[in-house]
């Protein structure tokens, strides 16, 4: 039974002004992510907010383990992007 992990990611981005600064850091996150680790990425949250994100990544695994993994490096390489700005992340599982 193939493991569906879903990471969210809420964002605060106190410096953007406007959608348009938001948007550019949430674009350089989401390319990131998805060429480091192979993941879909998709803002799924607070999109009409300037300084607020919610971003969510999705992996697939036949393991669940390796799916926790991807998941974990995912939440950690966001954090070392982001800064203080990741606010909160969670997992949730589909199976």
């Amino acid at each position: 039974m193939p493991a569906i992990g879903v990471l969210t990611l809420e964002i605060h981005i106190e410096a953007a002004h406007s959608l348009k600064e938001k948007r550019q850091v949430v674009k350089g996150l989401k390319d990131r992510l998805r060429r480091r680790f192979n993941v879909a990425v998709a803002e799924i949250g607070y999109q009409d907010s300037w300084q607020r994100a919610l971003v969510g990544a999705v992996t697939v695994s036949g393991d669940h383990s390796r799916a926790a993994q991807v998941l974990e490096q995912v939440e950690r390489d966001a954090a070392h992007f982001l800064g203080g700005a990741l606010v909160a992340s969670g997992v949730e599982w589909i199976e």
